[in-house]
């Protein structure tokens, strides 16, 4: 007996997460609300997992932010002084193990340009005859302003191959830096390598410039001390108690409420508690 219905073939069954993605939309999203509705319910069905869902609310994210709220604040940026000799700079470069650094003058509003780790390592092994010169290994300093949003920095740092940009205000005094992997890192997440230190079992972990992952049995006494916050830890032992409190309610996975002028997102929990929380501050603090 002939079938005369097709066969789908055998790469049918096997479609990518953005084609079931894709038929997930029932009717096309008005709002980014409904998107990411949409997002979220695909998750539930299984249409995609976990990591590609928040990947996917990371580039949203993106979209909307300005470079002010994701740099590295102008107190926190580690700098040469150009005057200095390589014997005094070379410690800090051990120790801090960045890849790049910028090189001012008198102060952090004077910048002259980036130093890249990496031109180092020809006078190290003595394959550059001449003795060196900061001034001349030194790269041009990308100036971008506050304001400037996030996934236009983006598209230039991949379009002109460049991986940090000083930060500046609207009266171009510096105000902080920022650098692809800071980008990177709003949507997928903390990017560690070998020379990172290994905080995976700690409470509390720096995820971004301003957002932190944080267990919500952290202890109140110990998350005040971490965040220089003043939390009242009288009727709660941990923040994860504080939140719910605030909530009034038992809240769901992407939830998120404001507690002074930080915001805590719930990302894990069950039934009876929350488990871990994502914590952002103001662009402003640390």
């Amino acid at each position: 007996m002939n079938d005369d219905k097709p066969h789908p073939s055998s790469g049918s069954s096997k479609r990518t997460w953005a084609q079931k993605l894709f038929q997930a939309f029932n009717g096309e999203p008005n709002t980014r609300e409904e998107l990411v509705d949409l997002i979220q319910d695909a998750e539930h069905r299984d249409l995609i997992d976990i990591d590609t869902k928040e990947m996917i609310e990371g580039v949203l994210d993106v979209a909307e932010l300005k470079v002010r709220d994701i740099m590295i604040p102008r107190s926190q940026m580690v700098t040469i002084d150009k005057n200095q000799s390589v014997e005094e700079f070379l410690p800090i470069v051990i120790q801090t193990q960045h890849s790049r650094y910028p090189v001012v003058s008198e102060n952090k509003d004077h910048i002259e340009g980036i130093l890249l780790a990496k031109d180092l390592l020809a006078y190290g092994f003595h394959l550059v005859d001449e003795p060196f010169s900061l001034e001349q290994v030194m790269r041009p300093a990308v100036i971008v302003p506050e304001s400037k949003r996030v996934d236009a920095l983006l598209k230039e740092f991949r379009s002109k191959r460049y991986h940090m940009a000083i930060v500046v205000d609207e009266y171009g005094g510096v105000s902080g830096l920022v650098t692809i992997e800071d980008i990177l890192e709003e949507i997928v997440g903390d990017i560690e390598d070998e020379t990172d230190e290994d905080e995976s079992r700690g409470d509390i972990r720096r995820i971004s410039a301003h957002r932190f992952n944080v267990k919500a049995l952290t202890t109140i006494e110990d998350f005040n001390h971490y965040f220089r916050t003043d939390f009242a830890d009288d009727e709660y032992d941990t923040i994860g108690g504080l939140v719910a409190h605030s909530f009034g309610h038992l809240p769901e996975i992407g939830e998120s409420v404001f507690i002074g002028e930080l915001n805590f997102k719930v990302t894990a929990a069950d039934r009876r508690r929350i488990q871990q929380l994502q914590v952002t501050l103001p662009a402003d603090d640390k």
